[in-house]
C-alpha cells in the first residue's frame, strides 16, 4: 500500500499547478513521498473533455515526479463540506497516511475551493477520530497539519517556500493542461485562463513573492496554527527581504 508524506488536495486537475507545483517539486527534490488527490474530473470546466483532462493531469504528475495522483470523482461545481464528502476524504487519508495536507485558500471566491478548504480541515481532524467510520475498518491516523496557500485574497502569509530551482518546471507542468490555456487555434470559450498573459501573471506572482524572502521564486502560504519552531537561528538567518 502506497503513503505520502505530503498530499496537496484541490478541486480541479490544474489547480495544484497552478498553485503548490513548485513545493511538490521541491518537496520531492528534498526526499520526501508526494501526492495529490484531484477532488473533482473539472467537468464544468468551459475547455476541455474529462478523458482529455485526465490525460494532462497525468503528464503533469510525471513532470512533478509524483508518488501518485488519485481523483475522488466529487462533482464539479457542487462540492459542499457534508459527511459524505468529509467520509471519502477521510478514507483517503487514512490510507494513505500524509503528515502535511496542501489546500486551497480559505475564503476563497470559487465555491468548491473554499468548501474543500474546510473539508480538508475537518477531515484531517476527523481521520484521527477512532470512532468516526468504523465501518470502513481503516485505522485512526495522527491529524495531518494543514496548510493553505495564498492565490484569490491577500492575506499575510505563514511562511513561503523557495521554488527558485524548480520555477522552469511548475510552468511545465502548468502548461502539460494545455486545453484550459492560451492557444491562438482554439475555437472554444475564452476564459481569464485562456488570455494570453495569464501564465506570464503566474510566473510574475511566484517571482513577486519569492522577492519577500529575498529569492527568485516563491509560493506563500496561511496555516492557523502557531508554527513550532526548533531553531530560530537557521529560519531567521535565511535570505529574506529585509526592505520589505
Amino acid at each position: 500500500m502506497s503513503t505520502v508524506d505530503i498530499l496537496a488536495v484541490f478541486a480541479h486537475p490544474d489547480d495544484v499547478e497552478l498553485t503548490v507545483g513548485g513545493t511538490m517539486l521541491r518537496m520531492k527534490h528534498l526526499g520526501y513521498r508526494t501526492g495529490i488527490v484531484d477532488v473533482t474530473r473539472g467537468e464544468m470546466g468551459t475547455r476541455g473533455t474529462v478523458d482529455g483532462r485526465a490525460a494532462e493531469a497525468a503528464e503533469a504528475a510525471k513532470i512533478l515526479k509524483l508518488d501518485l495522483r488519485e481523483n475522488l470523482e466529487l462533482p464539479d461545481g457542487h462540492v459542499f463540506n457534508d459527511d459524505p464528502s468529509r467520509t471519502a476524504l477521510v478514507r483517503v487519508l487514512r490510507r494513505l497516511k500524509p503528515k502535511v495536507l496542501l489546500t486551497h485558500q480559505l475564503g476563497d471566491p470559487h465555491p468548491d475551493h473554499d468548501h474543500i478548504a474546510n473539508l480538508v480541515r475537518e477531515s484531517a481532524r476527523l481521520a484521527s477520530m477512532r470512532r468516526y467510520d468504523e465501518a470502513s475498518g481503516d485505522g485512526a491516523i495522527a491529524v495531518p497539519r494543514v496548510a493553505h496557500n495564498i492565490f484569490s485574497r491577500r492575506v499575510q502569509p505563514s511562511f513561503i517556500v523557495d521554488i527558485s530551482d524548480f520555477l522552469e518546471e511548475k510552468m511545465a507542468a502548468i502548461r502539460a493542461h494545455r486545453s484550459q490555456f492560451f492557444d491562438p487555434d482554439s475555437s472554444e470559450p475564452e476564459t481569464r485562463l485562456t488570455a494570453k498573459t495569464f501564465l506570464e501573471e503566474i510566473e510574475t506572482r511566484s517571482r513577486y513573492f519569492g522577492s519577500l524572502i529575498g529569492v527568485a521564486a516563491g509560493e506563500p502560504y496561511f496555516v492557523r496554527e502557531a508554527l513550532n519552531v526548533s531553531d530560530p537561528y537557521d529560519l531567521l538567518t535565511r535570505p529574506m527581504n529585509l526592505y520589505s
